[in-house]
């Protein structure tokens, strides 16, 4: 939201804002509260990370962290800075990180196994060369929400096949959250006028960066518990100082 302050990375490039006083805490950041708020899916991803590293699940798992972390660090650069550039590197790996959770939810049941990375690596790649000379605006966004919806019939179908209570409660996390922050980024993106008048701006979008960082991380302990299954890794949910879920396998001694 802009203010006209003078600021470090000259004026607003981007093709949208949110419902955030500009340079309200500092020349050098725009969104301040957008901005910090994506230090948690930093962190949820890189425990994700280690243990899949650990646990040597496999690697479409430790990239599929590691995208959650590039793609949140995307969003504390644009947040920063409002610039188009920046908002690129925000918006293509969204893309990016939808197409390897389409790859993840359909890999195990397609039986040309080259074709499906083939062809979501080149789909990838033309978007981001397209994204960069094209600003889409609107397009994205409903770009962005087809590729969500196609993945949500596999994950349902995930929940039905499994029967283990802790397993499903992440999957209903992942539906809570998701939700729960969808609502958040509706509010900050429509009622943005309302918003500005009252004496305490909930900071709708910030909401969003919080429990979509909790999203993915749930999504993500999903899928390795679900994978883990099919390889007959014996997986169960257990918790990181009671608090946080993470998947715990045990690998047959040939594997």
């Amino acid at each position: 939201m802009a203010d006209g302050i003078s600021s470090f990375w000259g004026p607003v490039t981007s093709t949208s804002e949110c419902c955030e006083k500009n340079y309200a805490y500092s020349s050098y950041v725009a969104e301040f509260y957008n901005t910090i708020s994506n230090i948690l899916a930093i962190l949820l991803a890189f425990i994700g990370l280690v243990n899949a590293i650990r646990q040597r699940f496999e690697k479409r798992f430790t990239v599929l962290h590691v995208s959650n972390m590039i793609l949140a660090i995307g969003s504390m650069l644009y947040h920063a800075t409002l610039q188009r550039l920046q908002q690129q590197g925000d918006e293509t790996p969204m893309v990016w990180e939808m197409l390897l959770y389409m790859y993840i939810l359909y890999s195990p049941d397609w039986h040309y196994r080259s074709t499906m990375p083939t062809f979501l690596f080149l789909y990838g790649a033309i978007f981001a060369v397209v994204h960069s000379v094209i600003r889409f605006g609107i397009g994205f966004k409903v770009h962005y929400v087809i590729l969500c919806l196609l993945c949500i019939p596999r994950m349902y179908k995930y929940y039905i096949h499994t029967n283990d209570a802790s397993a499903k409660k992440l999957a209903k996390l992942y539906v809570a959250t998701l939700s729960l922050g969808s609502l958040c980024w509706f509010s900050d993106r429509v009622f943005c006028k309302q918003i500005s008048s009252w004496r305490i701006n909930p900071q709708g979008h910030a909401l969003w960066h919080l429990l979509m960082g909790f999203n993915s991380y749930f999504a993500n302990t999903f899928l390795m518990f679900c994978r883990a299954q099919q390889r007959g890794w014996a997986p169960k949910v257990v918790y990181l100082m009671g608090i946080l879920p993470y998947v715990k396998i045990e690998k047959p001694k040939t594997q």
